[in-house]
């Protein structure tokens, strides 16, 4: 009896220093989601639900497993931020509908000349100046979580729900199907998209750093990234369900 209580005793112990350690890892994933999210979305909802989901990973974490704490860590933590912020449902209805318009329009061009959809003959299908078209844009950005492993929906995380529930052999094959295509249609993107992709998502850069680089705006970075989304959107259509 007396060993297993100073088992107890030891877990808490480790838990609790997993937790402080990694208190700066929820600091950068809030701010890291923040940066493509409406003003609406406060840093602090998203660092408070991520210190749950480092809590919950701090106690469930098994090293035997291969992972390291901070990549199992890391997922649960975005998977927490993420459900709150599906959970309070910031994102009107409309902008949904325009950014599946929009891919309606850059499938249906793409389809017909065989190429890459240009801004001017996106807008001009949908009967918009080009300024309302980067608005859209700049919605679409915000309105979609990009994830690798969501077939479901092209922009909502689902690494939380994997660590979560026990494997499922077709899931499972479905996704990896799913990521494949995913990243054909990536390498696909015109040059400058898949530059953005790969500094956002990859490199974690946010839109100033990548501006940075790129030598444009922040909000030009940001019409950009909307654009590749939307564009995956159109190319990955059978994919998706709204």
């Amino acid at each position: 009896m007396k060993s297993t209580a100073v088992k107890v005793t030891i877990d808490v112990k480790t838990t609790n220093e997993l937790v402080v350690l990694h208190e700066p890892l929820v600091k950068r994933i809030a701010y890291h989601l923040m940066s493509r999210l409406p003003a609406s979305v406060q840093a602090d909802d998203l660092v408070q639900a991520g210190m749950i989901g480092l809590i919950e990973a701090s106690r469930k974490f098994d090293p035997e497993q291969g992972a390291s704490f901070e990549t199992y860590a890391g997922i649960r933590i975005r998977g927490a931020m993420l459900d709150e912020i599906r959970r309070t449902d910031w994102t009107p209805r409309s902008v949904h509908r325009k950014a599946r318009e929009v891919a309606e329009a850059v499938r249906k061009i793409e389809n017909e000349k065989g190429r890459d959809a240009r801004d001017v003959e996106v807008a001009k299908v949908m009967g918009l100046e080009l300024n309302d078209y980067h608005k859209i844009l700049q919605d679409a950005t915000g309105c979609r979580i990009f994830s690798y492993e969501d077939p479901g929906t092209l922009g909502e995380e689902n690494f939380a729900q994997q660590a979560r529930q026990p494997n499922q052999p077709l899931e499972n094959l479905q996704k990896s199907d799913f990521k494949v295509g995913l990243a054909d249609a990536i390498k696909g993107l015109p040059e400058r998209e898949r530059l953005v992709m790969a500094l956002y998502y990859d490199e974690e850069l946010n839109l100033r750093e990548i501006g940075d680089i790129l030598g444009v705006s922040e909000s030009r970075v940001c019409q950009i990234h909307g654009q590749a989304l939307i564009r995956l959107r159109a190319r990955m259509s059978d994919w998706l369900a709204d």
